[in-house]
């Protein structure tokens, strides 16, 4: 039967072998895209899916259970795989990617300014993902708004080619080789991770260690090789040990000491999805335009502190609206978030 015209849109694309699927950015980014990469996973099961992303995402993904199938790690390409000027597409990794071709290319990677140029040079068979209003058309495209959830974004845009699924939580199955970068580990393990990769949503490091030691239970500091000051920051400030954790672990070794967690306290950050992911309940702590698109879509297991702080505390410059600007001024938006409301909802999942 026919497909209705307005519908032609959302069909199944017929023949497809082989699906590349962009996503090149950060932790956070990724897994709040996995449902809908899966569910075009869902509606393809026989086709080859290929994430183009980054370095990292080769090595977390290696041998890892999941609806991707291999990844193609990018170089850096300006509005694509970074944010800094001046890098374009290479000639030879264009020729390869188009070779053999893909019979689809999806863009889950933002507006589509710079991402949507790149995915239209890979010569696919059919082309879908998000547009802005700078940005050039693919075959099948949805609007891209800034303030919309990220998962239910990429929903959308696995909906365009036909992908559904029930799943609104991404799930990342841990692995015996990030469970061996573990050594001893206490019972009722609560992690704390006090970074974030912009300051605005840095709570500051005092309170996090007023509610680690409130907790009564023992503690572990994560954060990344950038973070070892921050960390010890936090380990500092407590009147009682803690465990820290910071550069010695890889994505999958993180995600293996947040399964053996009772709880993750951190700020709006890639960790605390991971932490989800894997199944640990967490609780976090958010500015409000930033809850919009990035929040726990469910409150059983997580539950966001949010800061209605609706300026720059230093400037005032706002940044609510459609198009916010960026101060020069690197101080969190979130300090007022109360320890006492943080150690409330840690102190309810913990029950």
């Amino acid at each position: 039967m026919p497909v209705p015209s307005k519908d032609r849109a959302s069909a199944v694309v017929a023949g497809v072998r082989r699906i590349a699927v962009l996503r090149a950015n950060a932790l956070g980014d990724f897994l709040q895209a996995l449902p809908g990469i899966e569910a075009i996973r869902d509606a393809y099961p026989g086709a080859t899916l290929t994430l183009l992303a980054r370095r990292w995402h080769a090595d977390f993904l290696a041998g890892r259970p999941g609806p991707v199938d291999e990844v193609i790690a990018l170089p850096p390409i300006t509005g694509v795989s970074t944010s800094e000027d001046g890098w374009h597409a290479p000639d030879a990794l264009l020729a390869r990617l188009r070779d053999p071709r893909f019979d689809l290319a999806v863009q889950m990677h933002g507006g589509g300014r710079y991402s949507n140029p790149f995915v239209l040079a890979l010569g696919a068979g059919v082309t879908a993902g998000l547009r802005a209003s700078d940005a050039p058309p693919l075959d099948r495209w949805v609007h891209y708004g800034f303030h919309q959830h990220e998962t239910i974004r990429y929903l959308e845009v696995a909906a365009l080619v036909g992908g559904h699924t029930g799943r609104i939580e991404p799930a990342v199955t841990v692995t015996v080789r990030d469970r061996a970068e573990l050594g001893e580990l206490p019972q009722g393990l609560v992690a704390i991770h006090p970074g974030a990769n912009d300051p605005r949503r840095q709570w500051p490091p005092e309170s996090f260690a007023a509610v680690a030691d409130r907790l009564g239970r023992p503690v572990v500091i994560t954060g990344g090789e950038a973070e070892r000051d921050l960390v010890a920051r936090v380990a500092g400030a407590m009147r009682r040990p803690a465990i820290t954790a910071a550069g010695r672990l890889s994505v999958g070794g993180l995600a293996a000491l947040y399964e053996r967690c009772d709880l993750v306290v951190a700020n709006d950050t890639g960790p605390r999805h991971l932490a989800a992911a894997v199944g640990t309940a967490t609780v976090g702590v958010y500015w409000c335009g930033n809850l919009i698109n990035a929040g726990p879509l469910t409150r059983h297991r997580h539950r966001p502190l949010v800061s209605w702080t609706p300026a720059c505390p230093v400037c005032g410059e706002s940044g609510l609206g459609p198009h916010p600007g960026r101060c020069p001024h690197e101080v969190s938006w979130v300090a007022d978030v109360p320890v006492d409301a943080v150690l409330e909802e840690a102190e309810d999942l913990l029950r």
